[in-house]
């Protein structure tokens, strides 16, 4: 998959036309907020050869080059279509799509009221150990960790094992929502450690939108798409697009159950 876009059919020339197959990223393609391997990043290449391929992620586009690029090769470059952010930063064919801005939406007194509540809280929670980066501030939404986003792999695992039995995270989501029921914020779980805070709409589904403005460029109409996501789940981060009805959904639980159903969808 070290190669430019430019190898590649052009959008309106692939094989199995309209159809795009779009990857979660956390347990999906990679594992959780690890490098792809180079055999996911080969099994990509051979569909991208088939039909457009493209990601859509919670995280920001940094840190979905460092698990899908490497210092030498922009990510960008690796997919038709990358949507970091659920698609509020969005790249097709390497070049940048309209943007839209979390702060601007919800506006800066809202959003010092609700960080300093979530701050509160995070203060009184007992949990095994906490690191840095409980709240991480991005484009279009922000992420809040109970035990930090520096936390190591394994710190990770064990407060995600931690979580599923007493449920922290769901607490949290719930304390908020009856906090600011009026601010027409989605919480999203996702990953192992944290949730995502987001304008209601602006969802995975948010992505969506860029495809299908695809007619009026290339003249590809996407009436397939596949969705491969681990979260699937009412609460989970991939639930509003795999359930969504524009999309194919498939629920996978790692990297590995993703290789083996594109495998089997696409013969490769």
């Amino acid at each position: 998959m070290a190669q430019a876009s430019s190898v590649y059919p052009p959008l309106e020339d692939r094989p199995i036309k309209e159809t795009i197959c779009l990857f979660d990223v956390d347990e999906t393609l990679t594992p959780a907020r690890r490098a792809a391997s180079p055999q996911m990043l080969q099994l990509l290449s051979a569909l991208r050869h088939k039909c457009a391929i493209g990601y859509v992620g919670g995280s920001d586009l940094i840190k979905q080059q460092e698990q899908l690029g490497t210092p030498a090769i922009n990510v960008t470059t690796l997919f038709d279509f990358c949507f970091a952010e659920n698609g509020l930063t969005a790249f097709r064919l390497g070049q940048p799509l309209a943007s839209a801005s979390f702060i601007g939406w919800l506006g800066e007194d809202k959003y010092k009221h609700m960080v300093n509540f979530c701050l509160r809280y995070i203060s009184e929670i007992d949990c095994p150990v906490k690191r840095g980066t409980f709240i991480e501030f991005r484009n279009g939404m922000i992420n809040i960790s109970p035990i930090g986003r520096n936390a190591t792999v394994q710190e990770r695992q064990e407060f995600n094992k931690f979580d599923e039995e007493h449920k922290i995270r769901e607490k949290f989501v719930a304390a908020l929502k009856e906090k600011f029921p009026d601010f027409g914020l989605t919480f999203s779980i996702g990953g192992q450690i944290s949730f995502d805070v987001f304008p209601t709409g602006w969802d995975k589904t948010y992505c969506l939108q860029h495809l299908e403005h695809e007619k009026a460029i290339s003249g590809v109409d996407y009436k397939t798409i596949h969705f491969f996501g681990d979260k699937t789940h009412k609460g989970g981060n991939d639930y509003e697009i795999y359930e969504d009805s524009r999309t194919i959904g498939h629920a996978v639980d790692s990297p590995e159950e993703t290789m083996k159903v594109v495998k089997e969808l696409f013969a490769l």
